[in-house]
């Protein structure tokens, strides 16, 4: 082959390759402006969501802390007393009524965590759904 021959090819290449690097450009420009966006996005979530904590059925934001206060002393209270597994008794309070699940050793177990549930101040009412394990 001649010289002649071969350089449609070169040609070829020179325009592949400059192809290849206009689209890698793209991407890379594309990527610079999805990653800022998406950091946008992900806050703009996280504001929205914390700002939705509080209309979950509570009447304020007042009452969402003091229900935050009254799991953590239910749980402080679990954590302190060693006839009850803290790690298998899950919290919820909404508007001081507490709720108790998860999974206790025996009924003595599932007793004393509504006792200790009942003992924090501002809880007006226990619902205790903690199942006995087998």
């Amino acid at each position: 082959m001649d010289a002649r021959a071969r350089r449609p090819h070169s040609a070829l290449r020179r325009i592949a390759n400059a192809v290849e690097s206009i689209a890698r450009n793209e991407r890379e420009t594309s990527m610079n402006i999805r990653t800022p966006l998406a950091t946008t996005l992900a806050a703009l979530t996280l504001v929205i969501a914390s700002g939705c904590a509080v209309t979950r059925g509570q009447e304020s934001v007042g009452a969402y802390v003091d229900d935050a206060a009254i799991t953590t002393a239910v749980k402080t209270r679990f954590v302190d007393n060693h006839a009850v597994d803290a790690a298998s008794i899950h919290i919820e309070t909404l508007n001081g009524t507490v709720m108790l699940s998860g999974f206790a050793k025996d009924a003595t177990e599932k007793t004393t965590a509504e006792q200790l549930a009942w003992k924090v101040n501002g809880v007006k009412a226990v619902k205790n759904e903690i199942a006995i394990r087998p």
